[in-house]
């Protein structure tokens, strides 16, 4: 198992600059998640540790060793790409077989590598089918079998499960989880999808505009994030927002008294999840949307012109035009100053 460390990481396109001195440590054996909108740079700083773009200053070390202005070839990474990039016209043994190849590497090496990956991956009724024949899944599968054979230090992946359907990400998404807890290697994970970075990662880095804007544990972030990005970022359905101006009026009650006493606070963050129907409830509002997802409803709903949703375990007294109160669980109300730097829980 091999530690990656980032020290003032910079790439410039031309004199654009995209990725802005980044500092990050990852533990050898983790599995980091990088996630963030699109054209964070979450893409581009993993190819850098590739070695597919060059860094126009700072340094990347895996396990100790600086593999800046190494080739690829030699820093011991393996990349599964958003596309497959399978030959179409060989089978999947020679799909995962052919660096090997090509390097030169003995057949009864080739042979016990190959196997141990269709064993690990439940490639094995495969072996002899052509891309053409498989599903998008079984694909991606022989994708992170080619890395695989590579016995890399280093796992990286470019958002491997983008084009997949709803049910293969979810099968695929725990099949690399289950790998990385056999294999113990460390593994970087390039998504936009926060679902996939809360259920994959031991340590998330959140990244808007080249800059990181908190690393830390999923849960970690989702309770206590630094600032109104991550907090709106993290969670689906994402934190509502409220200006502290909109509770003009109002009579506050449980831990909305706690924001209310402390002048720094100009915004607060509530999850729908901690919004719960009461009907003596601080918050009020209009129905506007409901989506009944079985033993869980979203409701949306307005207060003085702003959109809030609420996560409801039973919905079906309610509809559109309902007016709705609302109380919030004690604690639960995340209080950010004029900067949007979250100063704590009320």
């Amino acid at each position: 198992m091999s530690a990656l460390t980032l020290r003032g990481v910079t790439k410039k396109f031309g004199k654009t600059e995209t990725i802005h001195g980044m500092d990050l440590d990852i533990n050898a054996g983790e599995f980091v998640v990088f996630v963030g909108p699109s054209g964070c740079g979450k893409s581009t700083l993993l190819r850098m540790i590739a070695g597919l773009d060059e860094v126009t200053a700072g340094a990347i070390t895996i396990g100790g060793g600086d593999i800046t202005t190494k080739p690829p070839s030699e820093r011991k990474v393996a990349m599964v790409f958003q596309s497959y990039a399978l030959y179409p016209h060989m089978t999947v043994a020679e799909n995962l077989s052919f660096g090997m190849r090509m390097r030169g590497v003995a057949k009864d090496v080739i042979a016990q590598k190959v196997r141990m990956a269709v064993e690990m991956l439940r490639l094995v009724p495969y072996l002899d089918r052509k891309p053409g024949a498989l599903s998008g899944g079984q694909c991606q599968r022989v994708a992170i079998g080619r890395a695989l054979v590579q016995e890399p230090d280093v796992f990286l992946f470019d958002e491997p499960l983008s084009n997949l359907d709803a049910e293969l990400r979810l099968k695929t998404r725990v099949e690399i989880a289950a790998l990385h807890k056999r294999l113990g290697k460390t593994m970087v994970y390039v998504t936009h999808d926060q679902v996939e970075a809360m259920t994959l990662a031991d340590k998330i880095v959140v990244l808007r505009d080249g800059v990181i804007e908190q690393v830390g544990k999923p849960l970690d972030l989702y309770n206590a994030p630094a600032n109104l990005f991550v907090a709106g970022f993290i969670g689906s359905p994402a934190m509502n927002f409220l200006a502290s101006e909109s509770f003009s009026g109002d009579v506050l009650q449980g831990s909305l008294q706690g924001y209310a006493r402390d002048s720094r606070v100009k915004t607060i963050g509530i999850r729908p999840e901690h919004l719960v129907i009461s009907a003596d409830g601080p918050i009020v509002g209009v129905v506007t949307a409901i989506e009944r997802l079985g033993t869980t409803s979203y409701v949306y709903f307005e207060k003085k012109g702003q959109s809030l949703c609420a996560q409801v375990a039973d919905a079906l007294e309610l509809a559109v035009g309902n007016i709705v109160q609302f109380h919030v669980a004690d604690k639960h109300v995340h209080g950010f100053d004029a900067a949007g730097l979250r100063i704590g829980n009320f």
